[in-house]
C-alpha cells in the first residue's frame, strides 16, 4: 500500500488513512478499511472515500454497521463478523451504503486482522461490482479479438521487442507466437523491409501519433516462394496516466487485393490504349501513313520494335505474275534498338515467304503465333543476312500477327522485345492481337481507297483528253484542277469538231467524287460525242443526256452546258442544264454572265431545255466553268461571280495565260472542290 496522504499518528501507531493502491487504482479502484473488535472503523482508505463518499474524519471511530451496512443487511453483517472473528475469511457480493444513501454493490473480501490491542478484528477489501464486470468484459473482448482476429496483432515494448503476437500474425510470418516474444522484427522476419518499419515504430513512440497503412512487401517463412504485401498500422500503447508503454501493431495481408488492383489498372490502361489506337490509327487513307501509325502505336507501349509487311499482290494487283506471289513488302518499321541492322529492315524492302515456313502457315491460316529462336533460320534464308539472323536470335521475344480484314489476310505484323525485358504474357498477346486486328481494317480501307483512286485516275485519264483539237475560227484552252491529288471527281470539258466548220463546246459536273463519279462522267462524255456526230441541236442534246443519266439510277445527277459555235455567223447557240452561267468577255474587258434559261440538272426529268444565241465577235472570250470555280465556304454565289468578273478583266493576254491567272485568283489553297474551265476566243 502507498504511504498515507495525511499526517499519521505517532510511529508506534498504525496509519488511520490508507493511500491509493498504486497501478491497481488506474485499472480497478480497491477500497480498504479496518474494523476493531468492537466493529468500529479504525482505518479508511482514500479509494474507499472515492467509491463510497465518506471522508475519513466522518467514519473513523464510528461503528461500521451504522455507517456502511444497509438496514436490512445488519443480521447478515453480524453473522459475517462473528465468523471472521472466529478466524474465517469471507468472500461475497455485498451492498454497502454510500454517503448519499444509495447502495453500492461490491465484491468484498473480509479477512481476520487483530486490532491494536490484539483483539480479533477485520480487514475489508472491496471493489465495485460494476467495475469488475466491466473489466471482465473488456478483458474477454480484448482476449477474443487478439486470439480470433484474422488481422495480425502484436504489442511491442518501447525497445521494439515483441511482448505478444496473435496466431494470425504468427501465420503471416511463419514463426510461432511464442517465438516472437522478446525478439525484434528484424530478427523475426529478416526477409522484409523490417528496418524501415522499425524506423516508423520509433516515430510513433516519439511523436505519440498513430501511423496507418504502411505498405510492407517481402517474403516470409510462411510463403518463401513469392512476394507478399501487407498493410501495417501502428498506434502508441498508453496507460491511464499518459505514460507510453510501447505500441500496438496490426497487419493485414493485402497481396490478393493488390494484385486485383494491379490487374484492374492494367486492364484500364489496355482499354485506354485500344481507345487511343482508334483515334491514332487510320487518320488518313494513305497506306504508308496508316502503317507508320501502327508501329508508333505498338512501340514502345507494348513492344521494342514493330514491322508491318503486306502482300505484294495486294499492293500491286495488276502484277499477277508468279514472281509476285508469296512476296511481302515492308510498308513501315520501327527499330529503336541501336544494335538493330536497320539497313536490312527499311520500309519498301521485299522478301519472299519461305515455302513451308511458320510465316507461310500464319499467312495461310490467319492465326497469330509466338516466334522462337528455332524459327529464325527458316524465316531469314538469305546467306548475306547473317547480321539480321544474329540480331533476331538475340531478342527475348517475338510474335507474328496476321493482318486479317474482311476474311482475307493482307500480310503480317512482327513485334519483338529485347532480352532485357519480360516476355509477352497472355494479356500482352490478347492486347497486341486486338490492336493489330483493328489496324487491319484500316489497312484494308487504305488498300481499297488506293485501288479505287488508281482505278479512277486511270479511268479519268482514259476518258479525258487534255489536248484540245484545232477547230476553224477558235482559239481554245482548258484546265482541270482536282480538289485533292488523292481523289478525283466528275468535272469534265470537251471540244468536238462538227460538220460545216462548226464546233461543239461542252462542260459538265457529275455529283460526287471517286471512281463512280468518274465512270458516270465517262459515260456522259461518250454520249455527248456520239450525239454530237449526228449534228443534234443543243436543247435536244440535253434532253438526251437527261435520259442517259435517269437510266443510271434515281440517285444520279449532273449539270452541263452544251454550246455550238458557228464561224460563219460569229455566234454561239448555248443550252444549260442546271449549270452556272457562262461568261462572255468583250475585247474591251466588259464581262457579262448569260441570263438565259438555266434549265434543270440532268437526271431530274426536265425536258424543257431552251437555248440562247450569243454573238461572239473576234477577240471576245467565251468562258465555261464548273461551280467549284465560283463557290466556296467563305463566299456566296454573287460574290464568286463578281470575283470572276474582276479576274477576267484583261482578255487581250494569251488565252492560256488568262486561264491560269483566273485559276490562281479564284481558287484557295487547297481547293475545296474540283474545277474545270474551258475558254474559247474567235479569230
Amino acid at each position: 500500500m502507498d504511504a498515507p496522504h495525511s499526517a499519521g499518528p505517532s510511529p508506534d501507531q498504525p496509519p488511520r488513512t490508507i493511500g491509493y493502491a498504486g497501478v491497481l487504482r488506474e485499472l480497478l479502484p480497491i477500497a480498504l478499511w479496518r474494523e476493531d473488535a468492537d466493529g468500529r472503523i479504525v482505518e479508511w482508505s482514500l479509494a474507499a472515500q472515492d467509491l463510497l463518499g465518506h471522508r475519513s474524519e466522518d467514519v473513523l471511530d464510528r461503528p461500521a454497521a451504522a455507517v456502511l451496512v444497509p438496514e436490512g443487511n445488519r443480521p447478515l453483517a453480524d453473522q459475517l463478523t462473528r465468523r471472521v472473528h472466529g478466524g474465517e475469511t469471507m468472500v461475497g457480493t455485498l451492498s454497502v451504503r454510500h454517503r448519499d444513501g444509495h447502495q453500492v454493490t461490491m465484491e468484498t473480501w473480509i479477512v481476520p486482522a487483530r486490532d491494536e490491542r490484539g483483539r480479533p478484528g477485520a480487514l475489508l477489501i472491496a471493489v465495485e461490482t460494476s467495475q469488475v464486470l466491466r473489466m471482465r468484459d473488456s478483458l474477454a473482448a480484448l482476449e477474443s479479438l487478439f486470439r480470433q482476429s484474422p488481422i495480425g496483432l502484436a504489442t511491442l515494448g518501447t525497445d521494439l521487442r515483441f511482448l505478444r503476437a496473435n496466431d494470425a500474425l504468427a501465420r503471416m510470418n511463419g514463426v510461432s507466437a511464442e517465438e516472437h516474444v522478446g525478439r525484434r522484427l528484424t530478427e523475426v522476419v529478416p526477409g522484409v523491409n523490417a528496418a524501415a518499419l522499425e524506423a516508423t515504430m520509433r516515430q510513433v513512440l516519439e511523436e505519440g501519433v498513430a501511423v496507418v497503412d504502411v505498405r510492407r512487401t517481402g517474403r516470409t517463412a510462411s510463403d518463401p516462394g513469392q512476394d507478399r504485401t501487407w498493410s501495417c498500422s501502428y498506434a502508441p500503447l498508453v496507460d491511464g496516466a499518459g505514460r507510453t508503454l510501447g505500441l500496438i501493431a496490426s497487419l493485414i495481408d493485402i497481396t490478393e487485393s493488390q494484385r486485383a488492383e494491379a490487374d484492374a489498372e492494367r486492364a484500364r490502361r489496355r482499354f485506354a490504349l485500344l481507345a487511343e489506337a482508334g483515334t491514332r490509327i487510320g487518320t488518313t487513307l494513305d497506306l504508308r501513313q496508316t502503317s507508320e501509325e501502327i508501329v508508333h502505336m505498338l512501340v514502345p507501349q507494348l513492344a521494342d520494335s514493330a514491322d508491318v509487311q503486306l502482300l505484294e499482290t495486294l499492293l500491286d494487283p495488276d502484277d499477277s505474275t508468279p514472281a509476285a506471289r508469296g512476296v511481302v513488302r515492308r510498308t513501315a518499321s520501327l527499330f529503336p534498338d541501336p544494335a538493330a541492322p536497320v539497313d536490312k529492315l527499311r520500309p519498301g524492302m521485299t522478301h519472299r515467304i519461305p515455302r513451308g515456313s511458320l510465316y507461310e502457315r500464319v499467312v495461310t491460316g490467319g492465326r497469330p503465333t509466338n516466334l522462337y529462336r528455332s524459327d529464325v533460320p527458316a524465316l531469314v534464308t538469305d546467306p548475306d543476312d547473317d547480321d539480321l539472323r544474329a540480331y533476331l536470335m538475340s531478342l527475348g521475344a517475338a510474335r507474328l500477327i496476321p493482318l486479317v480484314a474482311r476474311g482475307k489476310v493482307l500480310g503480317g505484323v512482327v513485334v519483338t522485345r529485347l532480352a532485357s525485358r519480360e516476355r509477352f504474357d497472355d494479356q500482352d498477346c490478347v492486347l497486341i492481337d486486338e490492336l493489330v486486328a483493328r489496324a487491319a481494317l484500316n489497312i484494308d480501307n487504305a488498300l481499297m481507297y488506293t485501288r479505287q483512286r488508281t482505278a479512277a485516275l486511270t479511268l479519268r485519264r482514259s476518258l479525258t483528253n487534255s489536248v484540245l483539237p484545232a477547230v476553224p475560227g477558235l482559239d481554245l484552252t482548258g484546265r482541270y484542277r482536282p480538289a485533292s491529288e488523292h481523289d478525283v471527281g466528275g468535272d469534265w470539258y470537251d471540244v468536238i469538231a462538227l460538220p460545216e466548220g462548226r464546233t461543239g463546246l461542252v462542260i459538265g459536273d457529275v455529283m460526287g467524287h471517286g471512281i463512280h463519279a468518274a465512270a458516270v462522267m465517262g459515260q456522259l462524255r461518250t454520249a455527248v460525242r456520239t450525239l454530237a456526230r449526228h449534228d443534234i441541236h443543243p436543247a435536244h442534246m440535253l434532253r438526251s443526256l437527261d435520259a442517259v443519266v435517269a437510266d443510271m439510277g434515281e440517285d444520279e445527277m449532273a449539270t452541263c452546258v452544251y454550246a455550238v459555235h458557228d464561224p460563219a455567223t460569229g455566234a454561239c447557240v448555248i443550252a444549260r442544264a442546271g449549270h452556272p452561267p457562262p461568261a462572255v468577255v468583250t475585247p474591251e474587258g466588259q464581262v457579262t454572265f448569260l441570263d438565259g434559261p438555266p434549265g434543270t440538272p440532268l437526271g431530274t426529268g426536265g425536258y424543257e431545255f431552251r437555248t440562247e444565241e450569243v454573238p461572239l465577235p473576234p477577240g471576245s472570250v467565251l468562258v465555261l466553268y464548273t461551280d467549284g470555280l465560283i463557290e466556296s465556304r467563305d463566299r456566296d454565289l454573287d460574290q464568286g461571280l463578281a470575283k470572276l468578273a474582276r479576274a477576267l478583266g484583261r482578255p487581250a493576254r494569251p488565252l492560256g495565260d488568262l486561264c491560269d491567272a483566273v485559276l490562281r485568283r479564284m481558287l484557295p489553297h487547297p481547293a475545296q472542290d474540283d474545277v474545270a474551265v474551258l475558254m474559247a476566243r474567235p479569230h
